[in-house]
């Protein structure tokens, strides 16, 4: 409108009414806004082709988030279909923060690349990482125990500012978060608001509404406020937690500032005193330009025989031009013969073990070799449920007028009873029914203590750049003249450090043996972040266990990783490095980590987006046991009489690249090769080492002493060991 176009601009996404879906079927706006998932559908109508003959330009946003995903693939065999039809599109790719930017090009345009222009602005966004120190410092950290201690601090900063983003890491934390500041500031009750991925579209429309107008104070949100979002009177942001990531701090701190010329700022709310040094290697990276690249997915075979249907929906495809028109996706690069091959037959038949059943026999091929899909059942099926989004089977939270709060997961709801209550988008409420996947809820007449909703996901891991910037300002200290006020403030708790343990050096990596009444512990410090070192402590808990029978706990977390048995390891530095062999390491992760179990987890979503297994039907979701429980059948069908089944390889490929960091894992155990192993006996458990004691505490029942009553126990005697001066056990013994 301000310049006068005159265009027509709509939306098309999951939430389009159908009325509008079927008007733009038979005349599409000027500007379309859609999301990969409506680009796939709209290519099931044979229709598209003519009625898309005047597309002129696709602009992909946030690419970046895209890139190293099924989404991302399902996106770039999109536009290779449309590239096919209309030779000279352009397309473009916006993103704000990415590290390897070439590689996000060349992706972007498949076979085209080469042919792309990068353009960027001129001048740097000015950015400030501000963190909030605590006045009293906890020498010995552990997750999540410093953050609503600074709740007044919070307030303080929230009051001061117009308007803030207030991020945090999950939902859960989101849910605390709201409900604290609620309790602190009851007179903001209608000025505080909440927003992540479960709450009813309505409601998060809203918030974003009053946002935009100014009428809101503060909004505690997850990611879902991240990335496309450009509210002009956001004054502050603050992020609960570290990030994990530098693009990621930079993309929210990016909420704040959002015109031309101005400065982005961000507020660090750490939750224990370790995540001080994250805030400030976070600054430092951002300063230095390092921020995290995305790995691009290839060979997703799931996404790849879904889109083969989609293409023999809407008109047809004809096998040699079909695969060089996929071979022209990064993606598919490389696509084998073998490979094409079992995905004709795949979306013909269902491969060799699925002949018989007509069910999967979703593709015909005519006289003319042109492969359709003329079943109009199986057509309307893969309509309704296109896309390569998976999340755990979801129970709608209504009231009893039939109002939809969002969702929360099944799991969460199918252990509590009638009457019990619990905290959901910021409301204390009381379950009244739960039947067929929907729980009935009133607010709680007499507010009681209940549980907060909670939802599945790991925690972020450390990204490789922020942990190399992390271990580095950790040997930095804060005892330097001119040292960040981070590291100022968390340098009592290194002091502590060196006095019983050491800090490791650039090559070195520091093993700390200690004895408690719990048994004999091990915590090894490689810094490579958490998915790497479960994966280490895993396997050097097996290789441990194929040396000499005996029971081994682990614990791990984004510095390091613990392993605990009844006796001591008896091992030296020869030893140690024996454990990061890597000759072996594919068989032995096969065998130690159960993965045929973990395997037929991922293979649910694989089935799923294959076509292998119905999510269910608009409004009726199959529950997640259903679908386990169908796709468990179908693996242990192809496992025993499918061997070569593509999709099964697939399914443990992406546990070892996704889950456990493969590639990441190998590269980190090459480098401990090259390091001197510093093993030190220690009288006591160090800093570094009580939060993981703290995770092993946690998840076993100790004695009949209560974990927070040993938890605050341990924490007492190492206090007070901290204050002492002159002790023998301050000169810690180092081991060969």
């Amino acid at each position: 409108e301000a310049v006068g176009l005159g265009w027509s601009v709509e939306v098309r996404t999951g939430d389009t009414t159908a009325s509008v879906r079927a008007r733009q079927k038979r005349r599409l706006p000027s500007a379309l806004i859609t999301t990969p998932e409506s680009l796939s559908l709209l290519l099931t109508y044979p229709e598209m082709r003519e009625r898309m003959a005047t597309l002129r330009c696709v602009v992909i946003d946030e690419w970046h988030e895209m890139l190293g995903n099924k989404r991302g693939v399902q996106t770039q065999l999109c536009l290779a279909r449309l590239r096919r039809w209309i030779p000279d599109l352009r397309v473009w790719g916006l993103s704000a923060t990415i590290g390897n930017l070439g590689e996000a090009e060349r992706v972007l345009l498949g076979d085209r690349a080469g042919q792309g222009v990068i353009v960027q602005g001129k001048q740097d966004k000015a950015i400030e990482v501000e963190t909030l120190i605590p006045t009293e410092m906890e020498n010995f950290p552990w997750s999540g125990h410093l953050g609503i201690r600074l709740l007044d601090e919070v307030v303080r900063r929230v009051e001061a500012a117009k308007t803030t983003l207030f991020f945090t890491n999950t939902r859960s934390q989101t849910e605390i978060w709201f409900q604290s500041l609620l309790d602190a500031r009851p007179d903001w009750e209608g000025v505080l608001a909440m927003h992540h991925g479960s709450l009813e579209r309505d409601i998060r429309d809203e918030v974003e509404r009053r946002l935009s107008a100014g009428e809101v104070k503060c909004v505690v949100c997850t990611s879902s406020l991240d990335l496309g979002v450009d509210f002009s009177p956001v004054e502050q942001v603050m992020q609960i937690g570290s990030p994990k990531g530098v693009a990621r701090l930079l993309q929210r701190a990016g909420r704040s500032g959002h015109q031309p010329g101005a400065t982005s700022r961000v507020l660090g709310v750490p939750t224990n005193a370790l995540e001080l040094v994250e805030f400030a290697a976070a600054r430092q990276a951002i300063a230095a330009k390092r921020i995290e690249g995305r790995e691009p997915m290839r060979l997703a075979l799931d996404v790849l025989v879904q889109h083969l249907v989609t293409v023999a929906i809407g008109g047809g495809f004809e096998p040699d031009e079909m695969r060089a028109e996929v071979m022209s996706c990064d993606a598919f690069a490389e696509l084998s013969d073998v490979e094409w091959g079992w995905c004709l037959e795949f979306v013909r038949y269902g491969g060799q073990a699925l002949k018989a059943y007509p069910n999967f026999k979703k593709v015909v091929v005519g006289d003319d070799g042109v492969h359709r899909v003329l079943d109009k059942r199986i057509a309307q099926l893969h309509r309704m449920n296109i896309g390569t989004i998976t999340s755990e089977v979801s129970v709608s939270v209504r009231l009893g007028n039939g109002r939809s709060l969002g969702t929360v997961e099944e799991g969460f709801v199918s252990g509590m009873k009638e009457g019990d209550q619990f905290v959901f988008a910021g409301r204390r409420l009381e379950l009244v029914r739960f039947r067929d996947l929907v729980a009935t809820v009133k607010p709680a007449s007499r507010p009681r203590k209940g549980k907060i909703a909670i939802w599945s996901g790991s925690k972020f891991p450390l990204s490789t750049e922020l942990a190399d910037a992390v271990a580095t300002k950790i040997r930095e200290g804060g005892g330097a003249e001119g040292a960040m006020p981070e590291m100022v403030a968390v340098e009592p708790v290194l002091a502590i450090q060196r006095r019983w343990s050491v800090v490791p050096g650039p090559g070195e990596l520091l093993v700390e043996e200690t004895q408690t009444r719990e048994g004999h512990h091990a915590f090894v410090y490689p810094f490579a972040g958490r998915l790497v070192h479960e994966g280490l402590a895993t396997l050097f808990a097996f290789r441990l266990t194929q040396q000499k029978s005996r029971s081994i706990q682990l614990a791990f977390n984004d510095y390091g990783f613990e392993l605990r048995c009844a006796e001591g390891f008896g091992l030296d530095a020869g030893g140690w490095k024996e454990l990061c062999d890597t000759r072996t390491l594919l068989p032995d992760l096969l065998e130690c980590m159960n993965i045929h179990e973990l395997a037929r987890r991922q293979f649910r979503e694989i089935a799923r987006v294959a076509g292998l297994v119905l999510g269910g039907y608009p409004g009726k979701p199959k529950s997640n046991r259903s679908l386990q429980i169908s796709s468990g059948l179908v693996y242990e069908v192809f496992t025993k009489y499918d061997r070569d089944n593509l999709l099964v390889a697939q399914a443990q490929r992406e546990i070892l690249e996704r889950q456990l960091e493969m590639g990441r894992l190998r590269a980190t155990l090459e480098s401990l090769q090259e390091k001197e192993i510093v093993q030190i006996a220690t009288a006591r458990l160090s800093p570094l080492a009580f939060p993981l004691w703290a995770e092993t505490l946690g998840a076993q029942e100790v004695s009949t002493e209560k974990f927070g009553d040993r938890l605050k126990r341990m924490l007492r005697e190492l206090e007070a060991a901290a204050k002492r001066r002159g002790d023998p056990a301050d000169r810690p013994e180092r081991v060969g």
